[in-house]
C-alpha cells in the first residue's frame, strides 16, 4: 500500500479553510480513480504544546503505479490544481509506503 500524505499548515482562516477543504477539494479528490482510501486527521497540538500543523491527509492507493496513474488523470488534475489555489502555500506532499512490522 502506498500513500501520498498532504500536510497542512495553520491557515490564516480556519472557517475558509475547513469550508473548502471539506466542500469543495474533498469531493474533487474522492473521485480520482484508483483512490482506496482517504483518511483526514485534525491536528489539535502536540506534546510540545503548540504546533504548526493543521491538517493531515492520508490517500491511500494500492502501489506506486496506481498513485502514478492517478496523478495524471482528469481527476488527479484537479485535485492538484484545486489544493495549489487555495492552500499551496499551506500544503506539503509526501509519498509514503506502509510498514508492516515482522515481529
Amino acid at each position: 500500500m502506498v500513500k501520498l500524505i498532504a500536510l497542512y499548515k495553520q491557515p490564516k482562516d480556519k472557517e475558509k479553510f475547513d469550508d473548502h477543504y471539506f466542500n469543495v477539494h474533498t469531493p474533487i479528490t474522492k473521485k480520482i480513480p484508483g483512490l482506496r482510501d482517504m483518511k483526514v486527521t485534525k491536528i489539535v497540538g502536540s506534546p510540545m504544546g503548540k504546533t504548526e500543523y493543521y491538517l493531515l491527509c492520508e490517500m491511500f492507493y494500492d502501489d506506486h503505479d496506481s498513485l502514478q496513474k492517478a496523478m495524471k488523470t482528469d481527476e488527479g488534475k484537479a485535485s492538484g490544481k484545486d489544493v495549489m489555489e487555495f492552500a499551496g502555500d499551506l500544503v506539503h506532499l509526501m509519498i509514503g509506503e506502509e510498514v508492516q512490522d515482522e515481529a
